[in-house]
């Protein structure tokens, strides 16, 4: 069944709330949406309070990794580590306490092509099992296609259910951001998580453009309960007013009584 999985985004070292399609190497345009005066270690301590594994934390450029590493002792195996993941930085990050790495536009080369014997080195690196693939879906005229570079370029593997199949023999789980929604509060992207819901083999985190409870239902409804959710902007503890934690805490444990 669904279930809310939470989250912990660092920018310069702190924890943000930002529109990720603003992100750039020029830092100029950068929309921020919130800006968190609680740390890193913080959140993680607040996600083994209260029990909620399986979240990620993403480190949104440089200057991230002493914050990351302080969420990831606070709960350790708790949290997954995205952002900037390699084969020569994935033991450290599981040595640090995180539960699975998540790596991004590692797998493809500088023209968005991509690379098979990349995500052979990421496999060896750190293990089928504790290996987490991010698609960054775009809705194009092909349907979706993973975008890369803070989602700025386009790749050339397009989101299909072979796809799918295809990188699921190679990972324990998938986190998937709706690339056209993600931080804007404006709702989710349907199409995907149906789509999801119904060709992904393996479990799987969708994030973007949950804004009330409602959107948590509906993914749960769209998929027949088969895809996660995670909430950013619109979550109280991230300055929100669309989604109380209480009531994402209590939706866990409805799911899990069920």
């Amino acid at each position: 069944m669904t279930r809310f999985r939470p989250c912990i985004d660092l920018h310069s070292g702190q924890v943000k709330q930002i529109v990720g399609s603003t992100l750039s190497d020029s830092g100029t345009g950068l929309k921020t949406n919130f800006v968190s005066d609680r740390n890193a270690a913080w959140y993680g301590e607040l996600y083994r309070r209260d029990e909620l594994p399986g979240g990620h934390v993403i480190m949104l450029g440089s200057n991230n990794e002493l914050a990351a590493k302080s969420a990831l002792a606070a709960y350790r195996g708790g949290l997954q580590l995205g952002g900037g993941i390699r084969p020569c930085n994935a033991e450290e990050y599981l040595t640090a306490g995180a539960s699975h790495v998540i790596v991004t536009s590692y797998l493809f080369e500088t023209d968005g092509s991509f690379s098979e014997t990349r995500l052979q080195k990421m496999v060896a690196a750190a293990g089928k099992e504790r290996l987490v693939i991010d698609l960054s879906c775009k809705a194009t005229a092909d349907g979706w296609t993973v975008a890369m570079n803070r989602w700025q370029t386009l790749t050339d593997l397009h989101v299909t259910p072979e796809t799918l199949r295809h990188l699921a023999s190679h990972c324990a789980e998938f986190l998937i951001h709706a690339v056209d929604v993600e931080g804007k509060c404006e709702g989710i992207d349907e199409a995907l998580v149906s789509f999801l819901g119904q060709h992904s083999p393996i479990p799987m985190t969708y994030a973007g453009g949950i804004h009330r409870m409602a959107d948590l239902h509906r993914i749960q409804e769209l998929s027949s309960g088969r895809v996660d959710g995670t909430v950013g902007s619109a979550l109280d503890l991230f300055g929100g007013k669309g989604v109380l934690y209480t009531d994402c805490l209590a939706f866990n444990r409805r799911t899990l009584s069920s």
